[in-house]
């Protein structure tokens, strides 16, 4: 497959509904300190009946932006027991189902993250779980809204090999789940298949480096 120009610039913003815009904001701005940079009253907008409605932004690093929409008069929905205010799931949804949805902002150091435990610890919505998992460590907690929020610093580089692993892992997971009857040991076979087919292209292509560094 021919590479396609990569030229997107990270995050905008993202955006989710609130029914508790005060406590939304408590959270955000005065807890974790992140800035309020924007806001929109939309008065009027949008086809007919469509609430009155407040969209508001926090700035999250780098540029990025975490927004919200609070829609005057709109009342929560009902649904099954567990989620959050834009999803609703009945108690037979695993929980490691729902939790798959979140939010992860990054850190540059163990001091920052713990500096945002002391943070959340010392609210209303403490820290849930605090785990190191393969290259990463991360704090998680839910805001008002019940969103599942990650906050995270590398322990260590990625490598180029990890990210030649990735799509190799990528292109097994796309061929196996088109199949009958996906799973993990599939994905491996399927992975170790494809390391066989692709090897002795990769082999020329480290040749091909060599020379040229010797001919400079």
């Amino acid at each position: 497959m021919d590479q396609l120009a990569h030229t997107v610039r990270g995050v905008d913003h993202i955006a989710y509904p609130t029914f508790d815009p005060a406590a939304t904001v408590t959270f955000y701005r005065d807890v974790l300190g992140f800035p309020v940079v924007h806001s929109i009253c939309a008065a009027g907008w949008g086809p007919e009946k469509h609430p009155d409605f407040i969209h508001f932004f926090f700035d999250i690093g780098n540029d990025d932006r975490l927004a919200f929409f609070y829609y005057f008069g709109l009342q929560p929905f009902e649904g099954g027991p567990q989620g959050d205010s834009y999803s609703r799931f009945t108690e037979d949804v695993p929980v490691f189902f729902i939790r798959s949805r979140h939010l992860a902002i990054h850190v540059d150091s163990e001091e920052d993250l713990l500096e945002y435990r002391r943070r959340l610890d010392g609210s209303q919505w403490p820290v849930e779980m605090q785990i190191q998992h393969e290259t990463i460590e991360s704090i998680y907690t839910h805001d008002p809204n019940g969103y599942m929020i990650e906050i995270t610093r590398a322990l260590r580089p990625v490598t180029p090999q990890e990210d030649l692993d990735a799509n190799l892992t990528i292109d097994a997971l796309v061929d196996v789940v088109s199949g009958p009857d996906p799973s993990m040991a599939a994905l491996l076979a399927r992975k170790a298949e494809l390391i066989v087919e692709r090897a002795a292209a990769w082999q020329q292509e480290q040749e091909q480096d060599v020379t040229e560094v010797a001919a400079r």
